[in-house]
């Protein structure tokens, strides 16, 4: 396909319970893969891919008659929710054979897709992947600034290689996507991972606005959960610091047991319920917090040796028959 003048594009958008935002958002993507081909940027047989990620609502329903109304529309739908990881992953696995360019996006309007005119330039200037990043985070409260910026830094810290402020909103080309469906992971951290296939990128910035209608599907405590997960998916750096800590614990405990020594042969003890009992809090939560790190990455390993399916698509819209690689 990449031989073609023009690329075809895939939009791929994962939804979950987006009924409310769904019929607003949705024209606006195919008005921008229209304005994008009459451009001559892209293939008039470019789609817009919605990957229905086990909503409970009328989302499903929405995406069949979108696609029933214009072809350039086409849905699949995972058996379950499995997370908005797995249902980018599932859409951009399904589209890599049929298309030459994927642009992955939420479906909520925060993001600018007017940044995809830039995508596709980049991408025609000879870049496999771009990465879409916010430019400034006016619009988020301060608490959500900080905890968003401290969230990137904390990675690349622990030894995650993550874009700073770009989250999935990204262009890759169907060879870099063939590169990627190499990597099995069950516990997907997709900006992570993405940067370890290499290949030629570059970054667009956009301004991200506010959500259209409907609720975030991604509070403080979803925003923790995946920065541990792509922490320990992507990096044993809590493993090192854990040997680290132990190897100072155990310096200090050492320097205590030699300064006991000491004061028993000088004749100078006395009680120390105090001190014993808070020495013995500490190790003790130092050997908890140490053991849960530990089963975190154990835990994954068992996830792994499982190989159990990242995705299974229950259903598709007649346009778009499922390829069936991976129910995996």
């Amino acid at each position: 396909m990449e031989n073609r003048t023009l690329p075809i594009l895939y939009i791929v958008i994962p939804c979950y319970n987006e009924q409310e935002v769904l019929p607003i958002t949705a024209p606006q993507f195919l008005k921008k893969i229209t304005d994008l081909a009459a451009a001559g940027k892209i293939s008039p047989d470019s789609r817009v891919l919605f990957v229905n990620d086990g909503s409970k609502d009328r989302t499903w329903q929405i995406i069949c008659d979108l696609a029933d109304a214009d072809p350039h529309y086409a849905g699949i739908s995972q058996s379950r929710n499995r997370g908005h990881q797995n249902a980018v992953l599932a859409g951009l696995m399904e589209a890599k054979d049929r298309c030459d360019i994927t642009i992955s996006i939420d479906c909520d309007g925060q993001d600018d897709i007017n940044a995809m005119d830039g995508m596709v330039d980049a991408y025609r200037d000879g870049c496999d992947v771009v990465y879409g990043v916010r430019s400034k985070r006016e619009t988020d409260t301060f608490f959500k600034r900080f905890t968003a910026e401290s969230f990137y830094k904390l990675l690349n810290a622990m030894g995650a290689e993550v874009v700073f402020n770009h989250a999935d909103y990204r262009l890759m080309s169907a060879r870099v996507l063939r590169q990627f469906a190499r990597f099995k992971e069950v516990n997907l951290f997709l900006r992570g991972m993405v940067p370890l296939v290499g290949f030629k990128s570059t970054c667009v910035t956009y301004e991200r606005h506010e959500r259209i209608a409907g609720e975030s599907h991604y509070p403080l405590s979803k925003m923790l959960s995946l920065a541990f997960d792509g922490i320990t998916s992507l990096s044993i750096k809590p493993i090192r610091f854990i040997t680290g800590f132990g190897v100072v614990v155990a310096f200090i405990s050492f320097l205590g047991v030699l300064w006991a020594v000491i004061e028993a042969f000088l004749g100078m003890t006395i009680s120390g319920w105090a001190s014993t009992t808070s020495i013995i809090c500490f190790v003790s939560g130092v050997q908890l917090i140490c053991l849960g790190i530990i089963g975190e990455y154990i835990g994954k390993i068992y996830m792994e040796t499982k190989h159990r399916p990242r995705y299974i698509i229950s259903e598709t819209t007649p346009n778009f028959p499922c390829s069936e690689e991976e129910d995996a």
